[in-house]
């Protein structure tokens, strides 16, 4: 059996279980048009999957710091698309409805995503994106404007002047308004119905009428009103049979004095369908001129609630978007990811750098290796398909061109294949259409058959797939392919973590060495015969065992690497601090010179200009004194030469001095405490944000660890990374002490 990409596609999304997760999207919409389109949609395996999930994460930004979101139901209306495209068609009155209402909720929407556009622009991811969807134009439905906008590519044309044309005539529950044009020929009919009644009621009224009735209760045949009348006394009231009961008791008559009135009422009613027929020709006209126009906004609309569906859903489970990776695309990083279809969900973490193409991960059944396969095809798919993820900030995922897995058993008796054909099968259309931008999820490989050979076909589609660069993460029992993963360059071997105390896994997934299958004491905790799992460790021969030894030495050591490495980091920090004091005493001493220096230099000053008035003085007097002689005038200009001369000094000094408080200063703000340092707290206002908007802290929000800061009229979530206190150490109302911030 050949398989081709889209059926091994389409065999990956069931056994991932992706149709139930766009089930589950697709109820959050109020579309069911976009509701059929999410349950039938695929994860999209092209670089566009980043600029839709960037439209969803702006939309989902949008509700998650606003109360006004529109909700009202859309209608559907890609069957009346062809109708106001065809000359000659008149739509009925709940058709015309339909429309109007689409294009005034349209509106709604539209203004919901433009509210506050400036200043949101700024702040939210993929804001420009969504706005190039919408498009940009003033109102004014019908206008040249609006034409040329539409001309020049604006996918949300105004379409609001014909919806306010129909509401004028039709009201928002979908009936005809009472407008001139009816409201005569409706008190025509309301007289004749009340004519008819009267004239009806007589026979009912009337001894001598009444007790030949078979029923005091009127009827109606072919719009017309009669009276029942029992079969005896036929002949005795004159007027029209209309019809005989089926048990032959009861004839139904049109009195003749009736006959007349119902005549007319016909008439009118008659009158009323025309009237209303004339009314929705003009008013199909309308729409049709504009079903460009609506055409056109029917299918962005459509295209923006499967995005708001999918934003909705992510905001409801609480979800993160993984980031991709610019530069370093091809790293995959998934921090805390739980499987969205499981109720207890075992958080875990898989890491893979750009150097790193195949992960080869091992350990006991039931540790959870297949459960981590199938959390990262999932949210792989998931992620392409614009739905925030179930993990943790910080987490990334590259774009795959196609995501393939061979996980379970794939016996099929209808095709007499066995678990290792099948598998084999399922594999070889993987090789086929894998590429270097493919992630390749294989479960248990090498499984089903001889192990021997079983590990001899492994380590060749490995080096198969990893020639083709693909991207692999590939779950085993075969001690050869741990083997495999220390000796391939791009290969790495990860290990479920086994308790050995409660001999039961952690699920936690542990880089840079292999595990035990764990079988025998898995076994045992099970309840097998402690002689049975005695024996079964005898029949392992001894370099067997001592290859378990290494393996439970490298987990050890791992963990002793950990913990040595934690220890570093907080020595490390440590070491940092005391320096970072050490430099701050300096400075201080620094600054404590320069003070007496500047102190010095304020004094020289107040000296030299003390001193040039008393020369000036000095020489305004020789110069009034007739006896003042030469050398008299060569001391005084000896005098002011060396005062000059030595301004020139205290200038230069108070130059290198201003050098050596501004280098003082910037060495304070290279080591003042971080700006986390310093506690943010509700009420403390800051700069937020890239572009440093100034905001009050509203509350912490623990769970995601940020805070939520209001700016302007807006509510916007940021890191406690991205917020800055509105003071500084530059601020004269602060000034560094002793290593920290102090009000002075």
């Amino acid at each position: 059996m050949i398989i081709d990409k889209e059926m091994l596609t389409e065999k990956t999304l069931s056994l991932l279980e992706y149709p139930q997760i766009m089930e589950n999207a697709a109820s959050h919409a109020v579309s069911s048009e976009a509701a059929d389109i999410i349950k039938i949609s695929k994860p999209v395996f092209t670089e566009e999957a980043e600029i839709i999930k960037s439209k969803v994460n702006a939309l989902y930004s949008l509700m998650k710091y606003s109360d006004d979101e529109p909700r009202s139901w859309l209608p559907t209306i890609w069957f009346l698309i062809p109708k106001i495209e065809t000359e000659g068609v008149v739509l009925a009155l709940d058709e015309v409805h339909a429309l109007a209402l689409f294009i005034e909720r349209a509106e709604e929407i539209r203004k919901w995503v433009l509210k506050d556009r400036d200043a949101r622009v700024k702040d939210i991811d993929g804001i420009k994106e969504l706005y190039a969807m919408i498009g940009s134009r003033e109102q004014g439905a019908g206008t040249q404007e609006d034409k040329d906008n539409l001309e020049s590519g604006d996918s949300f044309p105004d379409c609001t002047g014909v919806s306010s044309e129909i509401f004028k005539i039709i009201d928002k529950e979908g009936k005809l308004r009472d407008i001139p044009a009816l409201r005569a020929i409706r008190k025509r009919i309301e007289n004749l119905e009340k004519d008819i009644k009267n004239a009806i009621a007589r026979y009912s009224s009337d001894d001598d009428y009444k007790r030949m009735l078979q029923s005091q209760v009127p009827s109606q045949r072919d719009g017309r009103a009669v009276i029942s009348v029992k079969v005896n006394y036929k002949g005795r009231i004159p007027g029209i049979v209309h019809e005989v009961s089926s048990s032959g008791q009861t004839i139904f008559i049109e009195p003749l004095d009736v006959v007349e009135k119902n005549n007319d009422l016909l008439l009118e009613k008659r009158n009323l369908d025309a009237e209303i027929q004339k009314i929705l020709r003009e008013l199909t006209e309308k729409i049709s001129a504009y079903a460009p126009q609506i055409k056109i906004l029917h299918a962005t609309v459509i295209e923006l609630e499967c995005l708001r569906a999918r934003a909705r859903y992510s905001l409801l489970t609480k979800g993160n978007f993984a980031k991709n990776n610019g530069n370093n695309a091809e790293t995959l990083i998934l921090k805390r990811a739980r499987h969205p279809m499981l109720k207890k969900p075992v958080p875990i973490d898989i890491s893979m750098n750009s150097n790193i193409r195949t992960l080869i991960i091992t350990g006991p059944n039931t540790g959870g290796k297949t459960v981590a396969l199938k959390t990262l095809g999932l949210l792989a798919m998931m992620n392409q398909s614009a739905l925030a993820l179930p993990l943790d900030e910080g987490s990334r995922l590259p774009v795959f061109d196609g995501i393939y897995a061979d996980i379970g058993d794939e016996q099929s008796i209808n095709q007499s294949l066995s678990t290792f054909s099948a598998h084999i099968t399922n594999i070889s259309a993987i090789t086929s259409h894998a590429t270097e931008k493919s992630l390749v999820l294989l479960d248990e490989l090498g499984s089903g058959t001889d192990p021997e050979e079983g590990g001899a076909i492994a380590m060749a589609l490995l080096d198969y797939l990893i020639g083709k660069k693909s991207r692999m993460i590939v779950t085993t029992h075969h001690g050869i392919l741990k083997h495999y993963g220390y000796t391939h360059e791009g290969v790495e071997n990860a290990s479920v973590e086994f308790d050995t105390r409660t001999l039961s896994p952690t699920y936690k997934i542990i880089n840079g060495i292999p595990g035990e299958s764990r079988a025998l004491d898995i076994a045992e905790a099970n309840g097998l015969d402690k002689t049975i799992v005695k024996q079964a460790r005898n029949y392992i021969d001894e370099e067997k065992s001592d290859v378990s030894a290494i393996l439970r030495g490298l987990e050890q050591k791992q963990r002793e690497l950990a913990g040595m490495e934690h220890k570093s980091a907080i020595e490390q920090s440590k070491l940092k601090e005391e320096k970072r004091k050490a430099d701050l005493k300096e400075l201080r001493l620094r600054q404590k010179e320069a003070e007496l220096k500047r102190e010095s230099v304020g004094k020289l000053q107040a000296l030299l200009g003390e001193s040039r008035k008393t020369l000036e003085n000095l020489v305004r007097e020789l110069k009034e004194s007739e006896g003042a002689d030469s050398v008299g005038r060569e001391k005084t200009l000896k005098v002011k030469e060396f005062l000059n001369e030595l301004a020139r000094n205290v200038e230069n000094e108070s130059a290198a001095l201003d050098e050596e408080e501004q280098a003082i200063r910037e060495e304070f703000m290279k080591n003042e405490p971080t700006v986390n340092s310093v506690p943010l707290a509700p009420g403390m206002e800051v700069f937020a944000g890239p572009s440093k908007q100034r905001g009050i802290i509203v509350r912490a929000d623990k769970k995601n660890n940020s805070w939520v800061v209001k700016t302007g009229s807006l509510k916007n979530e940021f890191s406690g990374k991205r917020i800055n206190p509105r003071f500084s150490v530059k601020s004269p109302c602060f000034r560094v002490l002793g290593g920290g911030i102090h009000s002075a």
